[in-house]
């Protein structure tokens, strides 16, 4: 093959990769906008609604690092390949289910088949492009990224309001099935296959294990309002943390016996990694919680269209966007930590001039008047979301980057499940169980309020436990393009360097 061949065909293979990333971040934030939609339609209760985002959430979190593995063991190109084919039919099942049951299941589908495909696409960039190219490739899919993750609230607003050929809710998933059928042929002829020279074995008891721990937690707490709060559900809670101790003692038995563990548990001793975590986590309940939360509130309670809500939401996103372009080109190589510390508190202080605007205006509230607690929440964002990876990981063994990234993005989606579990507690919790249609609007407003408090809450934490993390980067440990990047490279190309997340 010529070099000029060579070189289209990488191209190319970028485009496909990139795409596919756009696709699963827009069918993240799609849903959201579209979730009243889908409970007037068909009748899901808000138990269903929870696990319509929270089971595509908790999928994919289980499977990001054992999908990376299986690329490592079997091919990149090959799961990729399988990732996208399963999660076009995915959304196809979602976009033609018959009820709420079916629905759930084929997110939770779609969510497994994300994980497999998601952690290929930065290891055959890595593949794909020299050292020297990579800084511009990787900023080439940083801007993807961002314009997926902020696109998609008003594409699903767009779908949704224009109830395409009577289908209302059901193009949002539909939507992909051009866009995967495409992206599977094309990736069958331009992506070349790789796999790591030295291939981690598959921890299935790992995977099990912390999969069974981690629906013990998130289950009741989705369901358990609804079933009247019954003493299973409290066992179940309690129970996960047995579990989760037999996870770790197995993950260290796996380490001694073939060093393949799921979790690399000599990560731990790394303070600035420990408190990182942490981080990662609570910042993702408190978003979990504030994004489904607020939908519901615009669209339910205030009786919003899905267009007027997206549109709302137009200057935080634009907010999130400048904040995190700043934050790591300017701001974080001159303050450090204290950049991740302002931004926790920006989005207090977002949260609090919210919680006033919603008190003071209630149902009679305009998107005009959310304007200014969007923008600070929105500018908070952006300086927490782009440099947080980069701060986890400045401590870690170079050697060891590709395995915390992967890490890091799965408990990123760990925090946004059980912040969804949450909105049970939070939100729901703090209304009756029947509403009378003329005191809706005032019972949400009252609810919206409720969890407001839990996301200020959550953040103050967040805030608390970013002193922990380092005053200033030190050393190269990886290179990051943004920190609220969905999807772990477990183990990116072939280990001798740290994946970008």
């Amino acid at each position: 093959m010529s070099t000029a061949g060579g070189d289209r065909r990488r191209w190319i293979a970028l485009a496909i990769v990139m795409v596919a990333s756009f696709m699963d971040l827009v069918d993240v934030t799609i849903v959201n906008i579209a979730i009243p939609s889908i409970q007037a339609d068909t009748g899901a209760s808000f138990g269903a609604v929870q696990w319509v985002t929270g089971g595509y959430a908790l999928a994919f979190a289980i499977g990001l690092i054992t999908g990376g593995r299986l690329g490592d063991v079997h091919g990149r190109r090959r799961l990729f390949l399988i990732g996208i084919g399963g999660f076009t039919l995915a959304s196809a099942l979602c976009g033609l289910a018959s009820g709420p049951e079916m629905l759930v299941a084929m997110r939770v589908f779609q969510g497994g088949t994300a994980a497999l495909m998601v952690p290929q696409v930065l290891s055959i960039i890595h593949a794909s492009f020299p050292a020297e190219e990579r800084g511009k490739v990787f900023g080439m899919f940083g801007a993807v990224v961002g314009l997926g993750a902020v696109s998609g609230p008003m594409i699903g607003a767009l779908l949704t309001e224009g109830d395409l050929f009577g289908l209302a809710w059901r193009p949002i998933f539909l939507i992909n099935l051009p866009v995967g059928i495409a992206g599977l042929l094309l990736g069958r002829r331009f992506i070349d296959e790789s796999k790591a020279d030295r291939a981690l074995k598959l921890d299935l008891v790992g995977v099990l294990l912390a999969s069974l721990a981690l629906l013990m937690l998130i289950y009741p707490l989705t369901h358990g309002r609804e079933a009247g709060w019954p003493l299973w559900g409290y066992l179940s809670m309690a129970g996960s943390l047995p579990v989760f101790a037999l996870f770790v003692a197995y993950e260290k038995v796996k380490t001694r016996r073939d060093g393949s563990p799921l979790v690399e548990l000599s990560l731990f001793r790394v303070r600035s990694f420990v408190a990182g975590i942490a981080v990662q986590t609570a910042f993702n309940v408190a978003l979990g919680i504030f994004f489904l939360v607020w939908t519901l509130y615009m669209q339910l309670g205030l009786g919003w269209s899905p267009l007027k809500a997206g549109a709302t939401g137009i200057p935080f996103s634009l907010a999130v966007s400048t904040a995190a372009g700043l934050s790591v080109q300017k701001l974080v190589p001159r303050f450090g930590r204290r950049v991740l510390q302002a931004g926790a508190l920006l989005m207090l202080v977002g949260v609090l001039l919210y919680l006033a605007a919603a008190d003071r205006y209630g149902t009679a509230i305009a998107p005009w008047q959310m304007a200014l607690p969007l923008i600070v929440m929105g500018l908070g964002m952006g300086l927490v979301v782009a440099p947080i990876t980069d701060a986890v990981l400045a401590q870690v063994p170079r050697d060891q980057a590709g395995s915390a990234s992967g890490l890091i993005n799965t408990v990123q989606q760990v925090g946004n499940a059980l912040g969804l579990g949450l909105v049970s507690v939070a939100f729901f919790g703090a209304m009756d169980d029947r509403v009378a249609p003329e005191a809706v609007g005032t019972a949400f407003g009252g609810a919206f309020v409720h969890a407001m408090w839990w996301v200020a809450g959550v953040l103050a934490v967040v805030f608390l436990l970013m002193f922990a993390l380092p005053k200033r980067r030190a050393g190269a440990a990886g290179v990051v393009a943004g920190g609220g990047v969905e999807g772990g490279v477990e183990g990116a190309a072939d280990r001798r360097e740290p994946a970008l997340v």
